[in-house]
């Protein structure tokens, strides 16, 4: 059975974005920041957007990202 991905989209309260630095509090530790950045430094991790040094995602883009890895091996 997988996570409910879209229950941590509705209980996140950080807004729209997911700080990369904050994605194990989003994932409930299913995911790690240094993870996230092998990922995007592949071309494999979800869209982001860059504020400076500091790399976000949308909620919407990070739940769907978790929910297409989740279901591969499946």
């Amino acid at each position: 059975m997988l996570p409910d991905f879209d229950r941590l989209a509705c209980e996140w309260e950080g807004g729209p974005y997911v700080a990369r630095s904050q994605v194990r509090e989003f994932s409930s530790g299913m995911l790690h920041p240094r993870t996230m950045a092998n990922y995007d430094c592949l071309g494999e991790g979800p869209p982001k957007v860059k504020f400076g040094k500091k790399v976000f995602y949308l909620v919407e883009d990070l739940v769907q990202w978790m929910k297409e890895r989740a279901t591969r091996g499946a």
